[in-house]
C-alpha cells in the first residue's frame, strides 16, 4: 500500500469570495484561515501548501460583538522610540478597515513559512468593487 502525498497546486489555485458584510470579525477570519491554509479540502496535509486565494469584499461593513467598536486596540510599533500607535477598532474602521480583517486573520494562521505565504493570498477590500473579476472568483458559503 503506497502513501498518497499531495501535490502544491501551484498556479491552479481556486479563487474564493467572501463578502464581510453582517458577518462577525472571528467568525469569519477563521474560515478565511481555514480556506487559506487548505483545511477545508479533503486532501489537506499540514506540510503541503494547499490552500486558495481568498478574495474578501465589504470589510468596512464587518460586524463587532458588544462593546469592542471602543474598547478593542490596535497596536501597531514602527520599532522607532515613541513609535508605538494605540487606535480603537471605530479609528481602525475609519481609516483602515482592512487591518480588521487582516489581523484577525494573520492570528489564526501559525507563525511558520508556509502560513505566511498562505497569509499572502489574503485580499481584502473595504467596499464591494475588487480588482480579481479575471479570476473568477466563487462565492465562499460560511455558516
Amino acid at each position: 500500500m503506497k502513501t498518497y502525498l499531495p501535490k502544491d497546486p501551484g498556479a491552479n489555485r481556486a479563487w474564493l469570495l467572501v463578502d464581510a458584510e453582517g458577518k462577525k470579525v472571528g467568525r469569519l477570519a477563521v474560515h478565511i484561515a481555514n480556506a487559506l491554509r487548505g483545511k477545508n479540502k479533503a486532501v489537506y496535509s499540514p506540510h503541503v501548501d494547499m490552500g486558495d486565494f481568498v478574495v474578501v469584499i465589504n470589510a468596512a461593513k464587518i460586524r463587532l460583538s458588544g462593546s469592542k467598536e471602543q474598547d478593542k486596540l490596535y497596536k501597531r510599533y514602527s520599532g522607532y522610540r515613541d513609535g508605538l500607535k494605540i487606535m480603537t477598532a471605530a479609528q481602525v474602521r475609519q481609516t483602515c478597515p482592512e487591518r480588521m480583517i487582516k489581523s484577525a486573520v494573520k492570528r489564526m494562521l501559525p507563525g511558520n513559512n508556509l502560513n505566511r505565504k498562505a497569509f499572502g493570498r489574503l485580499k481584502v477590500y473595504a467596499g464591494a468593487e475588487h480588482p480579481h473579476a479575471a479570476q473568477n472568483p466563487k462565492p465562499m458559503s460560511i455558516a
